[in-house]
């Protein structure tokens, strides 16, 4: 039997998935929480054979929370499922250790094989995203390089929340870092993405 834990906080989301792993794999376990606090918790009482992760779960949204599973439950693997942009995002939390990423705009059948794949010990992306990577390898003159691939992992989670409407201040309050950290982290951002304020930011991200 597989135990399976859904992290996300829209009901209908759970749902739906829900739904869709049971027909998937009828002889499975499925639970599911609705922040980043109740899912840390729940991994210290039970071992999960795979976790479908939102990336904008309450208390987590950002790369960080993928480090911080890795340490309450090693043997979990993640696939990421956000409407956030693959291109942009994809790619980042692999590296940050993620097993896969997957868009809530994905249809059924592909959503069923990055399940799969991700159980089966494989990191998962799309097809789209395969092939561009390999484009890129194959010709990279072709490929000029994205402002945004060149943001760390924590100026990305800064950005995230920039874009949300969040203050200096919150956000230093968010990611546990000293107001003169964000601060630099924010002045990185828009001098990496050539933008002046925040309403350009936005409309650069897009």
């Amino acid at each position: 039997m597989k135990h399976i834990l859904i992290a996300e906080d829209h009901a209908v989301v759970r749902i739906g998935t829900k739904h869709l792993l049971q027909s998937l794999i009828p002889d499975s376990e499925i639970a599911d929480v609705e922040d980043f606090d109740a899912l840390i918790n729940e991994l210290g009482v039970k071992q999960y054979d795979l976790l479908i992760l939102d990336i904008n779960i309450p208390g987590g949204n950002n790369t960080k929370m993928v480090e911080a599973i890795r340490t309450k439950s090693p043997l979990t693997r993640i696939l990421m499922f956000s409407s956030y942009d693959e291109q942009l995002y994809g790619l980042l939390y692999l590296q940050a250790g993620a097993d896969g990423y997957l868009s809530k705009d994905a249809p059924e059948e592909e959503f069923k094989a990055a399940v799969l794949s991700v159980l089966n010990n494989k990191k998962y992306m799309s097809e789209e995203m395969q092939q561009m990577n390999i484009n890129r390898l194959i010709n990279p003159k072709e490929f000029l390089p994205d402002p945004i691939v060149s943001l760390s992992p924590r100026e990305t989670d800064v950005m995230n929340l920039l874009k949300e409407g969040l203050g200096t201040a919150k956000i230093a309050e968010k990611l546990n870092l000293q107001l003169s950290t964000v601060s630099t982290y924010k002045a990185r951002i828009f001098e990496k993405l050539g933008v002046k304020n925040i309403v350009e930011l936005i409309t650069k991200i897009k």
